[in-house]
């Protein structure tokens, strides 16, 4: 107490002079209209400030919590998105015609890994055994012929691509003229077709569409455009490049091509080459 009595008679005259400018502040405010109202106002404007402050630190304060509650509604909103789910569901689009019998349907997949950049090149579909498909169908895009379907699972088929060394496609030329197309491991854009005649009037630009020779594709199916002819150094026949129609590096979806009467085709054929090696 002693302390306090000393350190205020120390500073008795600045005390002083505080009490003193206090008591003309108040007989200048209380005397004047226009001091009262500048005090009021600037104390009205310190308090805004102060409640300002005070609700920027409650809403700072509260941002976690809105943080994990919207994180909590998003996960639940992903958790119900329908990408997110496998879609097991199988459509399949047939063409119906009262005068002919339905040889073909497609069942559009989704493709789920692609890679174009080996020497044999596959695609993988989500869609398989459940979805009624099989080993042996061809795979069309929007572009054109992609493959032909190698090995399936309850959910999956993977596609073995014309970018395939062992791939080997039945294609024709527009004047009728066909051959097999095949890729030589270089450039996913490009394939070749060879066995045609070097008599052959051939021209860059001309279409290459499938042959019915084949049970995988129907015949018409665009696979591509004459790039360059070339003559075979033998002379016999000619090297055709072919830029492919489809877009091998951007696939996302395709269809599944399934010939109803492929079985029939592939057994009488098989039935008559075994009668004809017997008779021999």
């Amino acid at each position: 107490m002693r302390n306090l009595f000393q350190l205020l008679w120390n500073n008795n005259f600045f005390l002083l002079y505080v009490i003193l400018q206090g008591v003309c502040f108040y007989l200048i405010v209380d005397e004047q209209k226009y001091h009262q109202a500048a005090v009021l106002n600037s104390a009205n404007s310190s308090v805004a400030k102060i409640m300002s402050t005070v609700n920027e630190a409650k809403v700072y304060l509260a941002l976690r919590q809105n943080n994990e509650s919207l994180a909590l509604e998003n996960a639940q909103q992903k958790a119900f998105d329908s990408t997110k789910f496998f879609d097991t569901r199988t459509q399949t689009f047939t063409i119906k015609d009262t005068a002919y019998l339905i040889q073909y349907t497609y069942t559009p997949a989704k493709v789920v890994n692609n890679n174009t950049n080996k020497r044999n090149n596959f695609l993988t579909l989500d869609k398989g055994l459940a979805n009624g498909i099989r080993p042996d169908m061809g795979v069309i895009s929007a572009g054109g012929a992609v493959g032909v379907v190698k090995d399936v699972s309850e959910h999956f088929a993977t596609v073995q691509s014309l970018l395939h060394s062992k791939t080997k496609a039945s294609v024709r030329l527009k004047n009728g003229f066909y051959g097999p197309l095949t890729w030589d491991g270089v450039d996913p854009k490009f394939a070749t077709i060879s066995d045609i005649s070097a008599n052959v009037p051939v021209h860059k630009g001309d279409t290459i569409i499938t042959t019915s020779f084949s049970t995988l594709f129907p015949e018409g199916i665009l696979v591509g455009h004459v790039e360059k002819v070339e003559a075979n150094p033998a002379g016999d026949f000619l090297k055709i490049t072919v830029r492919l129609s489809a877009n091998f590096s951007n696939l996302s979806y395709v269809y599944i091509v399934n010939n109803k009467f492929k079985l029939e085709q592939q057994q009488l054929e098989a039935h008559t080459d075994s009668v004809d090696k017997n008779a021999n």
